[in-house]
């Protein structure tokens, strides 16, 4: 088969942990054709269909360093490919809006786009869990001051965060004695002009905020726990946090089948459920990511489960 990869240049994957270059690796190890291409090279012109024009074929070395080879470069129409896998990295902002736009044109040329284009735009990451407030924490959703004041007030220890943001980027946790609380306000919400997300602070983020994989519906086994270090609240990786592999718990479990099913249905292959304690805090769909920390403490091949999926859904 023919993969497309829409994702970051090529040349800065940190191959060691990256979730996208895993999933290459197993498709190329079934003797699938990889592709790859950025956001920056989908292009449609009227009376043609979606191409990525600067498209690149590439091997993989299986060095470190110039760990892919190219071996073809051009033009290359999204609906010519057997699967376009969009794994362009957070944020979501405008040009990753409008990528999922011309990838849903492709769609309609023919291409298979996974994760879906529209179930994308759908999903904001930190807005999603809304729809399912039977496993989230107290929340509140406001630009008003006067709402993330009463909520303060209400539940004493909080987390305010952007809803654009990723790798733990912005996130501010607000004690009883209420110290700075305008000023993160202010800073967050822009004097009002922008929507942000509060939560009561969970304290079993000492444990870690476990990213749970869904793939087709179905959880993987294993969490990967990313625990904070030091005086961080945080447990991202990005921010410094330890990743430690576990199994899930009833409650990891009861989440991921509940939820599961019902992403996979509105077309997201791939889901990274992230889960403090008991309650679920996002539902991550446009790149997510442990593949590799997850198989390597644990032994349990998700690029294989993953690729798997795709084959299917692909035969289907």
């Amino acid at each position: 088969m023919k993969l497309l990869f829409v994702a970051d240049p090529l040349e800065g994957f940190k191959t060691y942990k990256d979730t996208s270059f895993s999933m290459m690796r197993e498709a190329a190890r079934r003797g699938h054709q990889i592709w790859a291409c950025t956001t920056a090279d989908l292009v449609w012109v009227r009376g043609a269909r979606v191409v990525a024009r600067d498209a690149r074929a590439i091997t993989l070395t299986g060095r470190d360093d110039d760990w892919f080879e190219v071996v073809a470069e051009g033009e290359l129409a999204l609906a010519d490919t057997d699967a376009v896998l969009m794994r362009k990295d957070p944020p979501f902002d405008s040009e990753f809006f409008y990528a999922t736009h011309l990838l849903g044109q492709a769609e309609r040329e023919g291409a298979r786009v996974f994760n879906k284009p529209a179930a994308l735009r759908d999903h904001p990451e930190k807005l999603a869990i809304l729809e399912f407030p039977q496993f989230i924490a107290p929340t509140l959703v406001t630009r008003d001051e006067r709402a993330v004041r009463a909520f303060h007030a209400e539940h004493q220890d909080i987390i305010l965060k952007p809803l654009d943001g990723m790798g733990g980027m912005g996130i501010f946790r607000v004690g009883p004695d209420g110290l700075n609380l305008g000023s993160i306000t202010e800073t967050l919400n822009r004097n009002g002009a922008q929507t942000v997300m509060v939560q009561k602070y969970l304290p079993e983020i000492v444990q870690g905020d476990k990213r749970v994989l869904v793939i087709a519906g179905e959880p993987v086994p294993f969490s990967l726990a990313r625990i904070p270090q030091g005086s961080e609240i945080r447990g991202n990786l990005a921010a410094g946090g330890k990743g430690v592999a576990q199994a899930l718990t009833a409650r990891d479990r009861e989440i991921a089948s509940a939820l599961g099913p019902i992403l996979a249905a509105r077309g997201l292959l791939l889901v990274g459920l992230d889960v403090i304690g008991d309650c679920l805090t996002e539902i991550n769909v446009t790149s997510p990511t442990c593949f590799q920390e997850i198989s390597q403490q644990t032994g349990f091949d998700v690029p294989k489960m993953f690729i798997d999926a795709l084959e299917v859904a692909l035969a289907g």
